[in-house]
């Protein structure tokens, strides 16, 4: 017999038959118990993970990642090859990037798509083809737009008209000329977390509609730039097409108009595709969005007599995302009765540090034991960190076996994007390694951090064999 949720278990959130389950969808394919109740992750027991690493580590099942990878670029390639078009898949750098995923990517034929220059010095050290690169951001620098022109970056998204004589003063001085798209707003909201929308006008990404066009007008007026096409994004973590369908069909108005004056030959819709994070998030299957969003976009084209232009995407969470497993280690517990019932808070060895998403969006997370099977009724319980800040919560909401101990392994799924790129380093915690899991075998991709790392940051570090300072001056600063 399983404990009836109360009330201060949100509606959603059901009673497990089995707390030791693994619910599909949530977690990598790959991810297993053996025989002894441990979970195992790209064929490796988290056991072995733990003694080689420590705990906290973010462990990303590279099989995972070029699966998800292959299935997406495979159904839009599909899709478009239907409607008489072609598509690029373009990996969202933001949800997760190191020299090893870009890698990754280039290998599973997608583009990177970057959106500071940091992340292009990363997907360029990556080895990836410039002209596969396609370069975001609402504020780039003049020293990141030369960079990237030097680079040879595929296109650059123009966010705003201020960047397009910056980047036509960078171009008449270098003879280059450089592909570009403009950023607009088509008004569509995302059934998203306000912080995740992204196309409504009220925000600092991209232009309005109605202001496009005299802007396309000045970019085509520059024999450094080549304007290529509209670009939209309307949000993250969505589960389905409707909004995409709708962004599409008003950028089609525009793109129709701007015909008259010369080629269009590209339409980008962005990214945003949602994953499960819980076992009852039902984002829609890969293929069914590629259909739905590539098939609108064609009637659109047949119904305003144009053709229909070369596609692309920028998906990021819905590759990597299911494909990251953090592993902590349980601390303290306790019990707090409220009215309406108790929860339990079981505390871990990381936290906000290391996934923030949970204190920004109030984002929700699964977790399970995973150096054993757990045994007794299901405890509704809070996962916690250990930073001092109430609101260090990792999940909010979760039903766990009764005899969690200190001590045990707890695995939380679904955390291979938006994790480590907001990772930090509140009250001076380390972060975490990140280790990709494949047929067996473990290996390190991004090196976790030391105390003494945080502290060779510290320019008044004090060095007790000499009663100084440490100097710390760079040669920069000198």
């Amino acid at each position: 017999m399983h404990s009836a949720p109360t009330a201060l278990a949100p509606e959603w959130l059901v009673v497990p038959d089995d707390p030791d389950d693994l619910a599909e969808g949530v977690w990598p394919e790959s991810a297993h118990r053996d025989a002894d109740g441990a979970l195992v992750l790209g064929g490796v027991p988290v056991g072995d993970l733990v003694r080689s690493y420590g705990t906290p580590v973010l462990v990303i099942d590279e099989g995972e990642v070029r699966r998800r990878a292959t299935a997406l670029r495979d159904a839009f390639e599909k899709a478009a090859a239907t409607h008489g078009t072609s598509v690029r898949i373009y990996y969202a750098g933001k949800a997760f990037l190191c020299t090893t995923v870009a890698r990754w990517m280039a290998e599973e034929r997608l583009g990177v798509d970057v959106c500071t220059g940091g992340e292009l010095q990363v997907a360029l050290g990556a080895a990836v083809e410039p002209s596969r690169i396609g370069f975001h951001g609402n504020n780039k620098s003049v020293a990141e737009l030369e960079r990237a022109v030097e680079a040879g970056v595929g296109t650059i998204i123009i966010d705003s008209a201020i960047e397009i004589e910056r980047l036509a003063a960078i171009t008449a001085r270098t003879g280059a000329v450089q592909r570009v798209m403009l950023r607009v707003n088509s008004g569509v909201h995302a059934e998203t977390h306000d912080f995740l929308a992204t196309a409504h006008e009220d925000q600092k990404f991209g232009l309005p509609l109605a202001d496009a066009a005299a802007v396309v007008a000045r970019i085509r007026e520059l024999p450094g730039l080549e304007f290529v096409g509209l670009h939209c994004h309307i949000g993250s973590q969505i589960f389905g097409s409707a909004g995409f369908r709708e962004s599409a069909s008003r950028l089609l108005d525009l793109h129709a108009v701007l015909l008259a004056d010369g080629p269009v030959p590209q339409l980008n819709l962005g990214g945003g595709f949602g994953i499960a994070y819980t076992r009852v998030d039902d984002p829609a299957p890969v293929r069914e969005l590629a259909e739905g969003i590539v098939g609108a976009i064609a009637e659109g084209c047949a119904a305003r007599g144009i053709e229909v232009p070369a596609l692309s995407f920028e998906p990021g969470r819905s590759i990597i995302g299911n494909a990251g497993v953090t592993l902590y280690e349980i601390g303290t517990i306790k019990d707090v009765v409220l009215e309406g019932g108790s929860r339990r808070y079981l505390s871990v060895d990381g936290g906000m540090s290391d996934n923030a998403r949970t204190a920004l969006y109030g984002a929700q997370f699964s977790a399970r034991l995973a150096s054993r099977d757990g045994d007794g009724e299901p405890v509704l319980s809070r996962v916690v960190g250990k930073h001092c800040e109430s609101g260090d919560i990792v999940v909010d909401h979760e039903y766990l076996p009764a005899d969690a101990a200190p001590g045990d392994l707890l695995a939380v799924p679904a955390t291979g994007a938006y994790c480590a790129p907001l990772s930090n380093n509140y009250n001076h915690v380390p972060r975490p390694p990140i280790v990709a899991v494949r047929d067996g075998a473990a290996r390190v991709i991004v090196r976790g951090e030391t105390v003494a790392d945080l502290l060779s940051r510290d320019a008044g570090i004090w060095e007790p064999e000499s009663g100084s300072e440490t100097s710390q001056t760079s040669e920069g600063e000198r």
